[in-house]
């Protein structure tokens, strides 16, 4: 890929981002404004979290087969088109279809925007050297980090538009489908090397003998997730009493930390297995410190430190869950491992359940989960690196 081709991936990133984030953090304060349950809005979630994981190993196949540029173009579009529909209906059963077809909705962490099906593919086949996809990650990811604040902003400005709560809401909805259909058409601008031809129909035995270990951390992890992070922007409007504006301020802020977090992952050059590793412990355990946080200015200066130390992490263990696996199984490789991380936060089901009981619960347990995973992360996937030299590319 051209340094060209490059550029317009990173607008596709900065316009997805803005459009996005704003949907993922209002959805479900927007969903009790109009008086659902908050266990009806974890159920919405989970069929979120439900149909993304079926259309990412269907694009991730697609990607292997036909490009992973035409994956991305395919998922997009469908987002672009949930987006436009999310904001033209006041029907609950029409907005949560929009949702979960859109797959919009969930973890609304910095890096939100970057990822969706066929981009870690397209990044790890364009750039076969570790150091530079873990620096074209992180330039991706910290622009996209940043672009979020415009997406939180419109948060915070909610409530100073002239209309409505829930006229607000979905005009700026609305606008968000715009970004996103910018995305979409900025892809189009992208570039994708030749790729080795699929030999098998899902994934060689080599590939996936890696694969089924990165799935096991991120299972683990993605459920810790669900648990805590979906349901955030409420969980901060119900154990605090703050505003959506309130909300969306620590959300802004977080988003410019994990910028600096994923600038600076470009920067570090340690051992990339070991960063990938600490840094996902360390995401469950500002999770654990919020949850017992009796403060609201603390939970959020805690937060936003979790937000630099994700997206210093975010970029290492994209180079580290393809280390193992063959070239032409990347599409493949990808999709699963991230199905493993969001079919495991189908747990937001069962977060409104916890919040419901006290809104200690989804965090501490959250974090603890998500801090095992991160130990486990290390203990499978540190193997010997002469064994890491050996798999053909």
């Amino acid at each position: 890929m051209s340094e060209m081709g490059f550029r317009w991936l990173v607008f596709s990133r900065i316009m997805r981002s803005i459009g996005i984030i704003f949907i993922t953090l209002s959805s479900s304060l927007y969903l009790s404004l109009i008086h659902v349950s908050v266990v009806i809005i974890g159920v919405v979630f989970l069929g979120v979290v439900g149909f993304s994981s079926l259309l990412s190993i269907t694009l991730g196949l697609i990607g292997d087969r036909y490009g992973y540029k035409k994956s991305l173009i395919i998922g997009d579009s469908i987002s672009t088109l949930g987006a436009f529909i999310f904001s033209l209906s006041s029907n609950f059963y029409l907005i949560a279809a929009s949702l979960i077809v859109a797959g919009i909705g969930g973890a609304a962490g910095g890096m939100r925007g970057v990822y969706s099906p066929g981009l870690s593919a397209l990044v790890v086949s364009n750039w076969p050297d570790e150091r530079e996809r873990v620096k074209k990650m992180g330039i991706l990811t910290s622009s996209a980090s940043l672009a979020s604040i415009i997406g939180s902003s419109m948060l915070i400005i909610h409530n100073y538009l002239p209309f409505s709560n829930v006229e607000n809401y979905r005009i700026l909805f609305l606008v968000s489908s715009f970004f996103l259909l910018s995305s979409l058409l900025s892809i189009l601008k992208v570039e994708e090397k030749a790729r080795p031809r699929k030999t098998s129909k899902v994934m060689t035995r080599s590939s996936f003998s890696y694969v089924y270990k990165v799935m096991v951390t991120n299972a683990l992890a993605g459920f810790g997730i669900g648990l805590a992070i979906p349901l955030l922007p409420l969980w901060f409007k119900i154990r605090y009493g703050v505003d959506s504006s309130e909300i969306g301020i620590v959300f802004t802020l977080s988003y410019l930390f994990t910028s600096v977090g994923s600038f600076l992952a470009t920067r570090i050059h340690l051992d990339i297995l070991k960063i990938a590793s600490f840094t996902r412990t360390m995401n469950g355990i500002f999770l654990i410190l919020m949850a017992i946080s009796p403060w609201f200015a603390l939970a959020s200066a805690l937060y936003l430190v979790r937000g630099m130390n994700a997206g210093i992490g975010a970029p290492n263990r994209v180079a580290i869950n393809v280390r193992g696996v063959r070239s032409e199984d990347f599409g493949a490789a990808s999709s699963i491992e991230g199905i493993a991380t969001r079919g495991a936060q189908m747990s937001s089901g069962l977060s409104g359940e916890l919040m419901e009981m006290s809104t200690f619960y989804p965090l501490f347990l959250g974090g603890v989960i998500q801090a095992i995973s991160g130990i486990l992360y290390l203990t499978l996937l540190r193997k010997p690196r002469s064994e890491s030299q050996a798999i053909k590319r």
